[in-house]
């Protein structure tokens, strides 16, 4: 019989210690990430702008059990809104990630409230109707997109009237680092929160949690809506850094791409989105370097490992790995 697998929240200095830990974490990967690839930080401004994606997704895939491919567009309109606010005259890179994250929200409602109305095939294959229409609506709309030209001359101002976005990326590096430290330490007290845990008794048993009086639907369409405010901060962030928003942003591709990095790190754990994101960029970066032509086949060679050797994903199988050996220690 299925369990819900609602557990009861860490105490406040509990929480209060894993906050400052996923703080130095995140703090430390930065560090390592500005030393280990100093003359190529536009990669790293890349791979964290695809975290917050992957890790947007995990929000209503991994806690909610939300079949989606057309997440890349909640991503994308967040790039797309910074982007025409920015060319309209709205340069502050504070505003233009509040812009993003309040238009991938709007995205995510609307998304919402059609995807999560159903389940299983016809949820995929809605998120999928939906990506696709955002995708064509990007493509046609040349005025506001700039269509197949891309949406160019993104210029952000100084952060803080202070620091300015130079060409090596430092400045954004930097930014986006801090961005990304905030908002995952945000998120990691969220999913700790009633909600959070509700959400995925849902995804464990839906029926079961109608039964207890649970209003399921609403649920997950504020999920998708915070989950849009996520993935609007990363595509407004990568529009900030590399000043030019391409219909890529919100292609099947991307979607595609981000349920892999999610799969690999491991769904249900917010560390598992941002590792996953992490490893997959690395993994595509060397590999495509070396073999240009052969890449995709390594990346299926990768995936088939991971799905046969770590089913639940790295991090996650690490991690119950670790506690299962800590478990048979006590034991002794």
């Amino acid at each position: 019989m299925a369990t819900l697998s609602v557990t009861a929240a860490p105490s406040a200095w509990a929480g209060l210690r894993n906050d400052l830990i996923a703080a130095a974490v995140i703090a430390a990967l930065g560090a390592i990430g500005y030393f280990v690839y100093p003359d190529d930080l536009a990669f790293l401004i890349r791979v964290i702008g695809l975290a917050f994606l992957v890790i947007s997704l995990d929000l209503v895939t991994g806690y909610c059990g939300v079949a989606t491919l057309g997440h890349a567009a909640l991503f994308g309109v967040g790039a797309y809104a910074a982007g025409n606010f920015c060319l309209a005259g709205v340069t502050d890179p504070i505003l233009m990630l509040l812009i993003g994250a309040l238009a991938g929200t709007a995205t995510g409602l609307v998304s919402g409230l059609l995807v999560t109305r159903f389940r299983g095939l016809p949820q995929l294959v809605l998120s999928i109707a939906f990506g696709q229409l955002v995708a064509a609506l990007a493509n046609k709309l040349s005025s506001i997109t700039g269509g197949s030209d891309g949406l160019a001359g993104i210029s952000p101002s100084p952060v803080f009237g202070i620091f300015n976005f130079d060409m090596f990326g430092r400045t954004g590096y930097v930014f986006s680092v801090i961005v990304l430290l905030v908002t995952m330490v945000t998120l990691l007290r969220f999913a700790r929160s009633p909600f959070a845990l509700m959400c995925r008794a849902i995804k464990d048993d839906t029926l079961r949690t109608r039964m207890i009086g649970v209003s399921v639907y609403p649920r997950l369409v504020v999920m998708y809506c915070v989950a849009g405010a996520v993935a609007g901060l990363g595509g407004a962030l990568t529009a900030i850094n590399t000043g030019v928003v391409g219909l890529d942003s919100v292609g099947f591709e991307r979607s595609a791409e981000a349920l892999i990095m999610l799969i690999l790190g491991g769904a249900g754990n917010l560390w598992g989105a941002l590792i996953g994101a992490i490893l997959f960029e690395l993994f595509h970066h060397y590999v495509s370097t070396a073999s240009p032509f052969h890449w995709m086949i390594l990346v299926g060679v990768l995936l088939i490992v991971v799905v046969l050797f770590f089913p639940k994903g790295l991090v996650n199988e690490v991690t119950r790995r670790i506690s299962d050996f800590r478990q048979a220690r006590a034991a002794r």
